[in-house]
């Protein structure tokens, strides 16, 4: 333990230079890695972790993969699996896991999420967590249950209005130090100029950290590629990305780099069972 113990230290002077807390609502997936995380008004299977509501369109049983790489850091791994079920007239169902860190310290988080859409303009999803926080060389772990939910609305048929909530309830993670979940507000616009272009920008507010604004472009070249590429001011990055689809797989990887941190990869891989 005592040789882990300088590892673990880095650790969280990253997470701290890094304007991280603890059990941060985590964006997964590299389609939405690919534009800044600009990605409330998408609709897949990551929408279990970006906006519940984009999940409530979706016609066919679908799941995906996730992994990242934090800096190039294997104590900062984050990956995570999603799996999508709708009913029909019932609305849709979906189970996610996040996991994030090495054996010293780690998060988990587990979801339950429903969503409905109304008709082609309106859909709403909400998500109930359980999240878990360990910490090695004897410091245990701590529990708590969070909620969020979201909605996307059709404003014109070219531009969707969309925002997210996490941790409204500002949930405690510890009570001996009043460790609470971060909340966060979400709210974006996305434009469709054509077939080939959605432009998305989007406002980020933890309530304990500066405003975050993301801005994306996703150009769908040809019929099976895509490329992205975004801009997020809090921290400052530069995002890009490809997607490569093939019936019903779908391939994506993202590269995200941090001026003061380096680079991150991050890549998923989804499946619709038709």
């Amino acid at each position: 333990m005592k040789y882990h113990s300088p590892v673990l230290a880095i650790v969280f002077c990253l997470l701290s230079t890094w304007s991280f807390s603890g059990n941060d609502n985590f964006s997964i997936g590299a389609r939405s890695a690919g534009v800044a995380n600009a990605s409330l008004t998408y609709i897949d299977v990551w929408s279990l972790w970006q906006n519940q509501a984009g999940i409530a369109s979706l016609k066919e049983i679908s799941a995906g993969v996730f992994y990242e790489n934090e800096f190039l850091l294997p104590e900062l791994a984050l990956k995570a699996f999603g799996f999508v079920i709708p009913l029909k007239k019932l609305g849709v169902f979906g189970l996610s896991y996040t996991g994030f860190g090495y054996s010293l310290y780690n998060e988990t988080k587990l979801g339950i999420c429903y969503a409905k859409s109304y008709g082609d303009v309106f859909s709403f999803g909400m998500q109930l967590d359980y999240l878990n926080t360990f910490v090695g060389d004897g410091y245990g772990s701590n529990n708590a249950i969070a909620a969020e939910a979201g909605f996307q609305a059709k404003i014109l048929p070219e531009l969707v209005l969309a925002a997210h909530i996490y941790n409204p309830t500002r949930a405690k993670l510890a009570a001996t130090y009043d460790e609470r979940i971060p909340s966060i507000l979400r709210i974006g616009l996305a434009y469709t100029f054509s077939d080939k272009v959605i432009c998305s920008l989007e406002l980020e507010k933890d309530i304990t950290q500066q405003e975050n604004v993301k801005a994306g472009v996703e150009y769908h070249a040809v019929k099976q590629f895509y490329l992205r590429c975004g801009i997020s001011t809090n921290p400052v990055s530069d995002a890009f990305g490809i997607g490569l689809v093939m019936k019903t797989f779908k391939f994506d990887f993202s590269e995200t780099i941090y001026q003061e941190l380096g680079s991150t990869p991050a890549i998923s891989l989804s499946y619709s069972f038709k």
